[in-house]
This record gives structure tokens, C-alpha cells and sequence, in this order.
């Protein structure tokens, strides 16, 4: 990405700049995520969550009422939409860009009307509805590789150029929404990492995501905590901020405008120092006469 680019979400249009990805920040509303170690089981603990999410640095919070983990059975429309409507009313009332990460369309048209700006459609646009939907309303929609249904097992045969097969699917789905009536504004590309690939297939998609950039749209790289940065370090979901660190670092450089992470703290730490250190920002005014700043004190 080498200039600003804006996404539309609804009624907001939002500058991208080069270098300077928006945080997706991740509030699960089901109980069976793959990589949660405490578990929000009340609506108030979520919204909290959400909050200090977005204090922490993060543009748009991803709600999500169902796992992508293919060990547990899908959960019923009626459910996810209990589970994530009532947390989409409550962060759009306080002013929050809400993406809901489904791939069901009652579950889409119930999360717009909850005040939704955003579908992330992690099923490939299977239900091309999506696109209609987005196209009456204005929400921003994420279009991610798949080849394989949603909450299933599925390793496609990519004749060596998982790459080449990503580029395509996109391309070929791009066409479709547009069809429907969705602007290119509304659009955002996601290569699905771990999504039907294995992490050599993943690594190798990413690898080549400069052919997704010269589409001239928007992408999301969603690499918090996935299997490929556990098969490069060995260590469970939950000892991944490291490598989800570099992983979010890359796809900085790489022109990404959204990286959707668990612990947005720490991303957006991690880019501010970054961005002081090349000279793209100064060093921001601080207090000097902290010396929490400098030292920890031993408690007597």
C-alpha cells in the first residue's frame, strides 16, 4: 500500500496511511475459541473487554459468537445471534466500529441491524446475500480465501501454487460483490491464513502477498496467535505474542490497513516504537518526573 486508502464502514469513511494498519481488536462471545485463556461469559465482561480494547489502540472491534475450530459442531442461527447482538448494540451505542465475524445471513442481517459496520465473512462469500447486504447498507465487507465450508476439515490440492489459487478465489469473488452493488470502498481482501492450508501453504500465501496488493484494495491479515506461528516457534496459542508480533510487524511493511489481534496493547506498542524509531513519528510528549517510567521500586 503505497498511499492512504479509505475504508467505508456504513456512515464513517476512515484514512488508512501507509505503514500505519487499523487494529482489529477480538471479543469472543462463544465459549470454544481456539485461542482464549479466560473466558467472557457475561455481556458486561464482554463489553469491559471490548473497552479496554479500544483504549488500548484499537480502531474496530471483530465480535465473534461462534468458533472457526472445526472440533466443535456448528452453532445454531438463533444462538449466535443471542450471543452477539446484544454486544454489537452496546459497543455501537458508545461509538465503536463492530465487525462480526460470521459466516451465517441471519446472523449478518441481525448484527446491521444491531448497528454492525462490518461483515467479516469468513466462509469465502458462499452466501453472496453478503454482498447484497453490504451494498443496502453500506458496511465494509472482508472477502477471505477458503477452500473448504465452514467448520470443516479441508486441505485442498493447490498443485504447488497455494499463491496463485489465493489471487484468484479473490479475484473471482471480488467480481461477484461488485456485482452485487458493493464499492470498491467497502471492500477488503483477507488470504485466510490457516483457513483450508497448512502452514507451509500459509507462509507461502503470505509470502506472495504482493499480488493481493497490486488488486489496488484493502487487506487484512488476520495472523494473531495462528497454527503457522506456533509451527515456526513450537509454542501453543497462548505463548504466541512473540511471533504474532513479528508476524504483525511484516504485514505493516507489507501494506496491510487492518491487523486483527488479541492483544492490542502490545501490537500497538510494538508499531508506535517502530514508527518513532524509522523517524515516521517524534517522540511523544511524556512525563519525565515519572519514575515508573524508569524503575520498579521493591515494595517494603
Amino acid at each position: 500500500m503505497s498511499a492512504d486508502q479509505v475504508i467505508r464502514f456504513r456512515d464513517r469513511h476512515v484514512s488508512v496511511a501507509a505503514g500505519r494498519p487499523l487494529l482489529m481488536g477480538i471479543v469472543n462471545a462463544n465459549p470454544d475459541s481456539f485461542s482464549d485463556v479466560r473466558r467472557l461469559t457475561t455481556l458486561d465482561a464482554q463489553v469491559d473487554h471490548a473497552m479496554r480494547l479500544v483504549a488500548d489502540g484499537a480502531d474496530l472491534i471483530d465480535v465473534g459468537g461462534e468458533s472457526g475450530v472445526t472440533y466443535t459442531g456448528v452453532t445454531a442461527e438463533q444462538v449466535e445471534i443471542e450471543r452477539v447482538c446484544p454486544l454489537i448494540e452496546r459497543l455501537a451505542g458508545e461509538g465503536v466500529i463492530v465487525s462480526v465475524d460470521t459466516w451465517k445471513p441471519a446472523v449478518a442481517r441481525a448484527a446491521l441491524d444491531a448497528g454492525a459496520a462490518m461483515l467479516n465473512d469468513v466462509s469465502g462469500l458462499r452466501e453472496p446475500v453478503f454482498a447484497e447486504l453490504c451494498a443496502q447498507t453500506g458496511a465494509a465487507l472482508v472477502l477471505m480465501h477458503t477452500r473448504a465450508a465452514p467448520k470443516q476439515v479441508h486441505f485442498a490440492d493447490y498443485a504447488g501454487d497455494v499463491a496463485g489459487d489465493v489471487a484468484a478465489f479473490l479475484a473471482e469473488i471480488v467480481d461477484v460483490a461488485r456485482g452485487r452493488g458493493v464499492a470498491d470502498d467497502q471492500l477488503v481482501l483477507d488470504p485466510g491464513p490457516d483457513f483450508a492450508k497448512t502452514p507451509a501453504e500459509t507462509i507461502a500465501s503470505l509470502q506472495d502477498i504482493g499480488t493481493l496488493r497490486a488488486m489496488g484494495l484493502p487487506l487484512l491479515l488476520a495472523v494473531s496467535n495462528k497454527y503457522f506461528v506456533g509451527a515456526v516457534t513450537g509454542r501453543p496459542p497462548g505463548e504466541r505474542l512473540a511471533g504474532t508480533l513479528a508476524a504483525v510487524g511484516w504485514s505493516a511493511d507489507r501494506g496491510a490497513a487492518i491487523v486483527r489481534v488479541h492483544d492490542v496493547a502490545a501490537a500497538h506498542d510494538y508499531l508506535s516504537v517502530r514508527r518513532v524509531l524509522t523517524g515516521e513519528e517524534p517522540l511523544p510528549d511524556f512525563d519525565a518526573q515519572d519514575d515508573a517510567l524508569k524503575w520498579i521500586r521493591a515494595q517494603s
